[in-house]
């Protein structure tokens, strides 16, 4: 497996263990308290990177919803060789329920496991900060929709993030899709986390 510095650097950024206690307790009327893992899975190792995603709000730690798999990759359809966040969900997530804080659960998943979502894609720049530190910006591209079906019903997702070597932030949000209306997640702006905990892919 031969990857670009810039795509191992990006998988190392958003791999970890996140919450955003500070942003929680600064705003509480409009940001519940909430982890997230972000855990490295080996299941596209020929061309990308891929991480299982998962959180909880603090509330309630034992109801941890919101799995999917980003994979990591290099758009190489163009000259430009974007980077690019793929989404998948798990066709089963009640067997993964859990599986970023127990890894275990992660150790049997394969490809097949999970469904494409092809509208649920990111373009990724990157920024120089300082020196050989950087933040990601990653931005669905023009004209695409993130829709999936969930429990029989079609979710609409608008993906958006962006992220340094200790801080993610979450521009996630659900779309009603009839009236084009956000109706949950970052409405009123991002989600900041802190990363607590390195995930690393390569040790």
């Amino acid at each position: 497996m031969n990857l670009s510095s810039d795509l191992i650097t990006l998988g190392n950024y958003l791999a970890g263990e996140f919450d955003n206690q500070e942003q929680a307790l600064a705003e509480p009327a409009w940001y519940v308290n909430l982890r997230l893992w972000q855990v490295p899975v080996d299941l596209f190792p020929e061309d990308s990177l891929s991480l299982f995603a998962e959180q909880v709000n603090a509330i309630t730690p034992n109801n941890p919803y919101r799995q999917r798999v980003m994979r990591l990759q290099i758009d190489r359809s163009t000259s430009e060789k974007l980077l690019q966040v793929q989404y998948y969900l798990p066709k089963n997530p009640t067997k993964l329920a859990g599986a970023g804080r127990d890894r275990e659960l992660l150790k049997e998943l394969k490809p097949y496991d999970l469904e494409l979502l092809p509208g649920c894609i990111l373009n990724v720049e990157r920024h120089v900060l300082t020196g050989n530190n950087y933040r990601f910006i990653a931005k669905p591209p023009r004209d695409t929709k993130c829709c999936f079906t969930f429990q029989d019903k079609t979710i609409q997702v608008s993906l958006g993030f962006e992220v340094t070597n200790s801080q993610l932030f979450s521009y996630d949000k659900g779309v009603d899709p009839q009236t084009g209306q956000a109706n949950w997640g970052a409405i009123l702006g991002p989600f900041s986390y802190t990363k607590r905990k390195q995930y690393e892919f390569f040790a």
